[in-house]
């Protein structure tokens, strides 16, 4: 038994996304989580089966122990049918044990399941998640509709025991009196008509709920992302204030969702107590007329205590359903958010480009240090986001929509000063998705300039950094985000303004140690600082979005009056 009960327990440690039939609807992304563990479902299912049903199985004894041992004062039968009772008692603890158990884990492996799906899926949206869902709703469905959808699962064990268990009364009762079944049986459709109407209200309530909550929270995020601003400008108390006044109204809210769901869970106890005194009252009526014997009596009452269980989880089931109907549709909302398909299968030409933008005109030739420069750092942004991702972008003349995604991605590499910085070790955080090498890494942390970075903390590599680069200053962070470019090593580096949070002389030996590794590969820097024009191969200048010159800083300084003006307004700002 314990072989088999292992054997159906083992769910294997593979995992395949959801397709997009299990995400037609929240009930077929049920479907899916369930069948993503069958095995142990049905596990589940059978342990609870066998558990509800053998709760009918101590009234049942103990009519045995009154009927044979009580009334007719036989004590060697009553110990016997005692020792019976103990047994069973006992054999219905380990059961109950087993499926708890059991049940656990199968929130757990969904738990698990629907959170791996929802990483996933965001990964492959990449920078496109920003734009099309807040963090705020990320996090809610990370942390609360996952835990929500995973404990609806819940009627795949207990919930089949109760139908079974409740059928197997009925009939047992039957046996006793056509009465007191018809009685039971009756219940279901009362238990149907009493909490439908409030199940239908959670369901729509919880909706609103969970919008306004995904929005507080994507607020939450905000605060704390920019609680060094605030506390600068002084705003925090106002927003502090705002916050609490929206906190209220989804409390309000919450109300509105815990009206139907207390009066769920009231109902959950007081249905099975009327049943009880009803079937008891009738059966008491029964033995009074001598229909029934007084054991028959006790069992009878034992038969529709058991009967709570069963008709405590049609409720609390049907209720767990509601709220996951509104949380997986949450989640298949944003598994749903169609992602570009690597659609490409031709191979991307050898060596560093050149690249070209059709829409402003830029080229950017291979091997170079080229200085991308405009009056508006939004221009630039504009075509470094091209570059790195328009499908119209072209590569030695070969479109990028045609080549393999992955490998235009290991080959090109946007540095952004806005790119996440996650939890870890400098050492994990500079190799990023590389295996870590320490003597590659310390030279992309000496090209970032970042060795004072390094030195400062109290283990150096192995020194743990907060998430975001909390614990660093925005110069710092600014370094370690090139430092990881480099380490990546793509044949083109489009950095968008690393030097900006730096000092003039950091800001020098960074320029000149990139131009030093990498010689041979191309290097595309966005930037309005004289001092890197002055050290890039060729820069191009851009107005209003479009290619204005190209050449040397030098040479550009003596023919072109526009970016003669560009250069001398950069120079202004950094002296004052």
């Amino acid at each position: 038994m314990a072989r088999l009960r292992e054997w159906l327990d083992r769910t294997p440690d593979t995992w395949a996304p959801p397709t997009a039939k299990d995400l037609a609807g929240p009930f077929r992304f049920l479907f899916w989580l369930t069948r993503s563990q069958a095995r142990r479902v049905a596990l589940g299912a059978f342990l609870g089966t066998v558990w509800m049903v053998g709760l009918a199985v101590p009234p049942w004894v103990l009519s045995k122990a009154v009927d044979e041992g009580l009334r007719p004062r036989d004590t060697g039968a009553l110990v016997k049918w005692a020792l019976v009772l103990l047994v069973v008692s006992v054999l219905i603890a380990s059961l109950a044990i087993a499926r708890h158990r059991t049940m656990t884990k199968i929130r757990m492996d969904a738990s698990f399941r629907s959170v791996r799906a929802t990483v996933w899926h965001t990964s492959r949206l990449g920078a496109s998640l920003t734009r099309r869902i807040s963090a705020g709703e990320v996090v809610t469905v990370g942390i609360s509709d996952v835990y929500t959808v995973a404990m609806a699962l819940t009627v795949t064990g207990p919930g089949v025991g109760a139908v079974i268990a409740y059928g197997v009364v009925a009939v047992i009762l039957f046996a006793i009196s056509p009465l007191l079944a018809a009685v039971v049986l009756a219940g279901v459709p009362l238990i149907v008509v009493a909490v439908g109407p409030f199940l239908q209200r959670i369901e729509r309530t919880g909706g609103e709920y969970r919008v306004h909550q995904g929005r507080l929270t994507t607020r939450l995020v905000d605060v704390l992302a920019g609680l060094r601003v605030l506390n600068g400008l002084g705003g925090k108390t106002f927003v502090a204030d705002r916050y609490g006044e929206q906190s209220q109204r989804l409390v309000r809210r919450g109300y509105r969702v815990a009206g139907p769901a207390s009066w769920v869970g009231a109902l959950s106890t007081g249905l099975p107590a009327l049943f009880l005194a009803a079937v008891v009252w009738v059966s008491a009526r029964m033995a009074a007329t001598g229909a029934i014997t007084i054991g028959d009596v006790v069992a009878v009452y034992g038969y529709v205590a058991v009967l709570v269980v069963p008709v405590s989880n049609f409720i609390e089931g049907g209720g767990d359903i509601a709220r996951a109907r509104v949380a997986g549709q949450r989640i298949i909302d944003l598994l749903n958010l169609p992602v570009a398909e690597d659609s490409g299968t031709a191979p991307l030409p050898h060596g560093c480009g050149p690249l070209a933008d059709a829409e402003s005109g830029v080229m950017i030739r291979p091997g170079l240090l080229t200085a991308l420069v405009a009056a508006r750092p939004a221009e630039t942004l504009s075509v470094i986001e091209r570059l790195g991702n328009d499908p119209g972008t072209t590569w030695a003349g070969v479109r990028v929509s045609a080549v393999s995604r992955a490998e235009f991605r290991q080959r090109l590499v946007v540095a952004d000063n806005d790119a996440e910085l996650f939890a870890g070790t400098v050492r994990g955080i500079v190799a990023g998705r590389l295996e870590p090498d320490d003597e590659l890494i310390q030279a992309a942390v000496r090209v970032a300039v970042a060795e004072d970075v390094v030195d400062a903390l109290p283990d150096g590599l192995d020194s743990a950094v907060s998430a975001g680069g909390s614990d660093l200053s925005g110069g710092q962070r600014q370094r370690i985000r090139l430092a990881r470019a480099v380490y990546a090593a793509p044949d083109v580096l489009l950095a968008v303004d690393p030097t900006s949070a730096v000092d003039a002389n950091t800001e020098a030996a960074m320029i000149d140690r990139i131009r030093e590794v990498r010689r041979d590969r191309t290097t595309v820097i966005t930037t309005t600082s004289p001092l890197v024009m002055d050290r890039a191969d060729e820069v191009i200048v851009l107005v209003d979005g479009k290619v204005a010159a190209v050449g040397k800083h030098a040479d550009l300084l003596h023919s072109d009056p526009y970016y003669r003006e560009l250069v001398s307004r950069a120079q202004d700002g950094d002296d004052e």
